[in-house]
């Protein structure tokens, strides 16, 4: 099932629904605990589709492909890398990546985002996919100039609009061999399967429940292949996986400030 925030035309309210064929339905409740879906019959055009949540945290993993690993010059890993994205870096469908002025190279990295439904604290591998609600495209933007020169990674990371999610989350999705692609202005950038990452999703969530909690709602970004590049303002970003559908959203111009 696919779950979406959206409003609808003339309201700037948000609110959560579902997607059922070419239409949307409203839905009453919490989304990790209880609701209940309401009809569907709103066309899926007649809403703007927002983030697909607001999370607590983000927590992303660093160096999950080998060739993204060596493209970099990067020993492989022996346990995953991890790092935070501040949630107010979250934009949705067709919002603007923002091109931060202190920055000189802003690249793309599509990735595979993971949305937590239950607390998560200490679990095990074999136990890892319970924990799952479902799956998200994503975009995590990254300053690479600043990544690089910064003793951490939470500047080059964090600008606002630095983390793009949607279209929705997809709660049927089989996430072992899902293909990955990023295309700007439709040149095609990025590649790979998710069979391809060096930590599977269990590993990957055992060892950040051993860190720290997950809570509902809290997002998982789990790695970037090879090919990541830079954006520039006019660009047109796609972050595609089989299974989910397809993020769009375009690079602008950071605002002049008067």
């Amino acid at each position: 099932m696919r779950f979406i925030r959206f409003s609808k035309q003339g309201s700037a309210e948000p609110k959560t629904g579902w997607i059922y064929e070419d239409r949307v339905g409203e839905i009453e409740g919490d989304l990790f605990s209880e609701y209940r879906r309401l009809e569907a019959d709103t066309p899926i055009e007649n809403v703007k589709l927002l983030a697909p949540l607001v999370p607590g945290k983000i927590v992303a993993v660093g160096w999950n492909y080998i060739d993204h690993a060596r493209e970099f010059d990067r020993e492989i890993p022996e346990v995953p890398t991890i790092f935070l994205k501040p949630p107010s870096a979250v934009i949705g469908m067709g919002d603007g990546i923002v091109l931060p002025e202190i920055s000189k190279k802003i690249e793309h990295e599509c990735e595979l985002a993971i949305v937590i439904g239950k607390k998560a604290r200490m679990i095990l591998p074999e136990d890892a996919y319970s924990y799952v609600f479902g799956y998200m495209a994503a975009n995590d933007v990254t300053a690479r100039d600043l990544q690089k020169s910064d003793d951490t990674w939470t500047r080059g990371k964090g600008f606002d609009t630095f983390c793009p999610l949607g279209p929705w989350i997809e709660t049927d999705f089989e996430p072992a061999d899902a293909m990955l692609t990023c295309r700007v202005n439709s040149e095609l950038r990025q590649m790979a399967s998710t069979r391809d990452m060096i930590f599977s999703i269990p590993s990957i969530l055992a060892f950040i429940s051993s860190v720290m909690t997950l809570n509902p709602g809290d997002v998982v970004l789990t790695g970037t292949p090879a090919g990541t590049s830079p954006l520039e303002a006019g660009d047109v970003v796609e972050v595609q996986i089989d299974g989910i559908g397809r993020l769009v959203n375009p690079v602008v111009k950071q605002a002049a400030t008067i």
